[in-house]
Parts: structure tokens; C-alpha cells; sequence
């Protein structure tokens, strides 16, 4: 009585066919399940920028501070001093617009400015 008689399929190559039919399928059915794993996810980022949008429309500007808005009038004078001198050739050699900011601003601001 062999394999055949108990419904078994024999050895043989019509068995390594039929088994390496199954490792393919099973093997193709694998990657389509592992795919979408793998892609990055559009959905995440399209429902982020909305929320990201949302934020920045709800959130207004604060009006800058007198003491803000003072600063920059500091700053543009500070430059203004700072191109014509630099343009006339009046600004020591090593300076800097750091250090010359420096120094116009504290000069404006103990003049009350």
C-alpha cells in the first residue's frame, strides 16, 4: 500500500513543483501585506498641514513694544551713521557693524533715544 492509496500525493518532481508553487505564493502574498508597511503614509502629512494652518490663522500678532519699536529706530539710525561713515571712510580699521552697533546703541540710548 503506498502514499497514493491514502489520498497522499506521491514523492517526486510533481511534488517539488507543487511545493515551490506554495513558498512563491506564499512568499508574493507576504510582500503584498508587508507594501503599504513600507510607503510613507500620505495621510499623516495631509492632515497635519490643515491643523499647522489653522494654528497661524487662529494666533495674531502681538503689536511690537515701545521699547521694540525703539530699538529699531536705534537700529536704522545706527545703520544709516553706518553706511555714510563707512562710504566717507571714517570707520577705524578692525571695526565691526557688531561692535559699532554696540556702541551707537548705547550712545543713542544714554542720549534718550
Amino acid at each position: 500500500m503506498g502514499l497514493q492509496a491514502v489520498g497522499l500525493p506521491a514523492a517526486g518532481p510533481a511534488m517539488g513543483v507543487s511545493m515551490s508553487r506554495r513558498v512563491f505564493a506564499a512568499v508574493v502574498a507576504a510582500a503584498v501585506l508587508a507594501a503599504p508597511l513600507l510607503l510613507p503614509a500620505p495621510s499623516i502629512a495631509a492632515t497635519a498641514a490643515p491643523a499647522a494652518a489653522d494654528k497661524s490663522v487662529k494666533k495674531a500678532k502681538k503689536p511690537p513694544t515701545a521699547g521694540q519699536l525703539a530699538a529699531r529706530k536705534r537700529q536704522k539710525e545706527c545703520g544709516a551713521e553706518w553706511k555714510a561713515a563707512k562710504k566717507a571712510g571714517k570707520i577705524e580699521k578692525g571695526m565691526t557693524w557688531p561692535k559699532y552697533w554696540s556702541a551707537c546703541n548705547k550712545r543713542l540710548k544714554a542720549a534718550g533715544k
